[in-house]
């Protein structure tokens, strides 16, 4: 080992030695090859001097000719290539501040562009993870206020029966299980599935069985699946799990098998137990309850438009057979990748033009810097031009400059892009990143790297071909006269100046898309809610059922729930709901009012049990009637109250106080009188309308499972604690879940979130981009003023004062941004239209916008401007005659 590190050793220190050794040969060879030229002209009748002028420019020149020779060895590219990178190296080492400029903006461009797109990849490009996922298709009902609307059971069943398009069809639920451990009792998460869902995805447990058909009928025994997260944490990944029992909401269900590890069903979130449906209840038989989710595979040859057509055609026939429940239900059938995704599809391509605009204004940026130092290497290119260096050597040097540029930028960008992957999903809130599986191993896989290859690439090739395209190749004379006086600067300014404005408009766009996203996003969250939202701690409390099979039982835990919890010191007031605002329309009801003409139409309105304290909890406003009493359980009078859509959409112009609601076939049982109005508390979304809203007492229709609403005389967030061990008092079987404050429910709600990580990220595309194209503005006007010091110093010596060379400078630069902004606004006008979709109350063309971007704008641009006009007003014009 040792002998053979040293002959390595002596090897590489003859390196240098054998290259002298080669120039001194190849000297002498010319030399011997030019004395032979200059003794035939000798013995033709010249003199020493002329002879040997003709004999070198018969050889072609000294350097091309060595040059010739040395193209002729062994590795001459590999030679050129390290001589180059060396040289390379050395220059742009003389200009750091050059170099490191050039690399950073690069790194930004490639940083965005490469985090977005993977954010991309993961959820519109990379295939599902299931079994031919091109054929699986989400099924729904559609309705008016549904276009993605759950099945009942009873429609589930026959759509499965009747359709001839798809292989199979299942169906899933999510929610929440307790379950039974020796420490206590545990929320955990479940999904509900029919028997072939497994199958249906095309997914296998790693141990044990599949749901056996059948196995999802009422009858048969409780069977579980276990998640691998669950599995591995819970069980501790033993093999010998599979027949054991384990109690989900006080029933034993026996574990058949293990989920795959990388498993994940975006739509259901993180599920811990998949249980079979086992119908029960009184949701599950009615037609009338929509609680189910379609999941279905195409048959080989169908497609979606035919399976849609065949669906609408049962919808059809389900319609007529069941008139009373199935009105104005048709189908909808769309790929499961749609679904899955969901609304986030339009906010990521959104962030990607976003990403891509600002790549292509850290491209100009940085051709323009090279641009630059190649004007000012001209007279250096031309002179060794004349001295023999070939345009194909010359070429090559910018080349391996430019791809050490590109290099060095590209992989800091990716390294920064893979950082910010990362610190983008974790701002994602944990409930909704469980709705997105594909964003949890986010990475630099094989499509991240191959769009990341391909922009370093392009950058390649356009920054190492930008330089050549300015060589004086050919133009010797021509190259060193612009040189030595600087007039090479002219052309410099026209394409610099095109390629400002270029920056400008591009970075007006990206300002605009961020100041709509930004005034959407402040408006959504100002949006008028119809309670107060500070100072409330919300919690859900799940029942088990084992003690509270009666309404009178679950009434009495409720009173003695809500009176421990307003008994703690600090608690202003204290309600319960069976949906916290906010969380989304739906739970709805069909409502027919006693004493109009009825003909089978579904008045779908949301449906919420509250306890009498509710709305006084929430500060809702009552704008007519009065709240509920605590005493108005099941055995009084119904009543309920309304909110003030309602009572717009179906009593225009009359007294709803005292009209009688009740079901579609107004049965006694359903019948309810209105006692109150409140106002329009907004139980959906952030950006959604509000709907019609009915709130039944809870006394007379209570639930095991509802959520608590608690108003605190200070910080909430001190109070969750106190209320859990108070519940826990009560009965330790009670199980304390998802508490959190108003305002977080509020912040983190998904219409929240996408509204502000896109304004948050277009703003930072834009602040980087407005940046970026004020230092590009910065640097044409800078470059402008050293090429015109002349000029200036003779307008001086004329008599032009300071305020007129301000003026001239300022001009040129107010003329760039002028045009660069006018064609900005058009052009943001054009792309502003597709984000139409993300805007809340603002129009695309908003003109407060527009103004104010246009305003900064140009305030950036004249401080970017005034810099250089000082500079050259402060010109001694005698030194800038003298050094001219």
């Amino acid at each position: 080992m040792k002998s053979i590190r040293g002959w390595t050793a002596r090897l590489l220190g003859t390196l240098p030695t054998r290259r002298r050794k080669r120039e001194h040969e190849l000297a002498a060879e010319f030399e011997s090859h030019l004395q032979m030229h200059i003794d035939d002209n000798l013995r033709a009748g010249m003199n020493v001097q002329q002879a040997r002028r003709e004999a070198i420019l018969k050889l072609g020149g000294v350097e091309a000719t060595k040059e010739a020779y040395r193209e002729q060895s062994t590795l001459p590219y590999v030679e050129n290539l390290l001589r180059d990178a060396r040289f390379a190296l050395r220059q742009l080492r003389k200009n750091p501040g050059f170099a490191c400029t050039a690399m950073v903006m690069l790194a930004l461009g490639i940083c965005a562009s490469t985090a977005i797109f993977a954010f991309v990849d993961a959820a519109l490009i990379k295939p599902l993870p299931y079994d031919k996922p091109e054929r699986l298709v989400g099924v729904y009902e559609r309705v008016a206020l549904f276009p993605q609307s759950s099945l009942s059971y009873p429609d589930y069943l026959d759509w499965k029966k009747l359709n001839t398009t798809l292989r199979s069809l299942d169906v899933y639920e999510s929610g929440g299980m307790i379950l039974s451990t020796p420490e206590g009792a545990l929320p955990v998460r479940r999904a509900r599935v029919s028997d072939g869902f497994f199958r249906t995805l095309g997914i296998s447990p790693v141990i044990g069985r599949d749901f056996a058909a059948g196995e999802d009928l009422a009858s048969a025994p409780r069977t579980v699946i276990l998640s691998y997260a669950i599995w591995q944490g819970r069980y501790g990944g033993r093999a010998d799990v599979l027949g054991k029992a384990v109690i989900l909401d006080g029933e034993p269900n026996t574990i058949i098998g293990v989920l795959p590890r990388d498993f994940r069903f975006a739509p259901v979130g993180e599920s811990d137990y998949w249980v079979t449906l086992h119908p029960r209840g009184n949701c599950d038989p009615n037609r009338s309850c929509h609680s189910l989710y379609g999941v279905g595979r195409l048959k080989d040859g169908v497609s979606i438009a035919t399976a849609l057509a065949e669906m609408k055609a049962i919808a059809k026939h389900l319609e007529e057979q069941y008139p009373g429940s199935n009105r104005d239900q048709g189908a909808n059938v769309l790929p499961l990748s749609e679904v899955i995704v969901g609304d986030i599809r339009p906010i990521l391509l959104v962030l990607l033009c976003g990403a891509a605009l600002l790549l292509i204004i850290a491209g100009v940026n940085v051709a323009s810097l090279l641009l630059v130092r190649s004007e000012g290497r001209r007279r250096e290119i031309s002179i060794r031009n004349a001295l023999g260096a070939s345009g194909r050597r010359l070429i090559s040097q910018f080349v391996t400059e430019g791809l050490i540029l590109v290099g060095a930028g590209s992989v800091m960008g990716v390294l920064l892009a893979l950082w910010v992957m990362r610190l983008l999903t974790h701002l994602v809130p944990a409930r909704m990143l469980a709705f997105m599986p594909y964003f949890e191993d986010l990475g630099l896989n094989l499509h991240v790297l191959v769009f990341a290859a391909g922009i370093t690439a392009f950058a390649a090739v356009l920054f190492s071909l930008t330089p050549a395209i300015r060589l004086p190749l050919g133009e010797v004379k021509s190259g060193m006269e612009e040189g030595s006086r600087g007039s090479s600067g002219h052309t410099w300014r026209r394409l610099g100046s095109r390629l400002v404005v270029a920056e400008l408009a591009t970075a007006m766009v990206l300002l605009v898309g961020a100041g709509l996203l930004g005034k959407s996003l402040y408006l959504l969250m100002h949006v008028e809610n119809g309670f107060q939202p500070d100072h409330l701690a919300t919690f859900y409390l799940a029942v088990p059922r084992a003690g509270y099979e009666k309404e009178e039982q679950v009434i009495a835990l409720h009173r003695n729930v809500t009176a421990a919890i307003a008994a703690i010191p600090g608690v202003r007031g204290v309600g319960t709901t069976s949906d916290l605002p906010l969380s989304g329309n739906g739970n709805t009801d069909w409502i027919r009012f006693l004493g109009r003409p009825y003909h089978g139409e579904h008045n779908e309105v949301n449906e919420r049990d509250v306890s009498n304290e509710y709305f006084r909890t929430i500060q809702a406003k009552l704008l007519r009637g009065r709240f509920f009493d605590d005493n108005q359980d099941g055995l009084k009078r119904k009543v309920v109250i309304i909110n003030e859509a309602l009572a717009e959409k179906y009593f225009p112009g009359q007294d709803p106080l005292g009209q009688q609601i009740g079901d579609d076939g107004l049965s006694p049982k359903s019948m309810k009188v209105i006692v109150g109005i409140v106002d329009n508390i907004r139980e959906g979304s952030l950006d959604s309308e509000v709907w019609p809203a009915v709130y039944y007492p809870f006394n007379q229709e209570p639930d095991r499972g509802f959520s608590v609403v608690v108003r605190c005389a200070q910080a909430e967030d001190s109070f969750f604690q106190t209320i859990a061990a108070v519940i826990r008092k009560i009965d330790p079987g009670i199980v304390v879940t998802r508490e959190m404050t108003m305002r977080q429910q509020i912040a983190d709600s998904p219409a929240a979130y996408l509204h502000r990580s896109s304004a948050w990220l277009v703003g930072g595309f834009a602040g980087l981009a407005l940046l970026l194209s004020v230092t590009g503005l910065y640097g044409v006007v800078a470059y402008s003023v050293s090429q015109r010091n002349r000029e200036i110093g003779v307008r001086m010596a004329l008599g032009a004062d300071r305020r007129n060379v301000y003026r001239l400078i300022l001009h040129e630069a107010g003329w760039l941004t002028g045009l660069g902004v006018t064609l900005g606004l058009l052009s943001s006008m054009a792309v502003s239209s597709l984000i139409r979709s993300l805007l809340f109350s603002v129009r695309f063309w908003d003109a407060p916008t527009l103004g104010a971007v246009t305003l900064v704008l140009f305030l950036a641009a004249l401080l970017a401007s005034f810099l250089p006009a000082r500079r050259a007003a402060s010109l001694n014009p005698i030194e800038a005659l003298r050094l001219e």
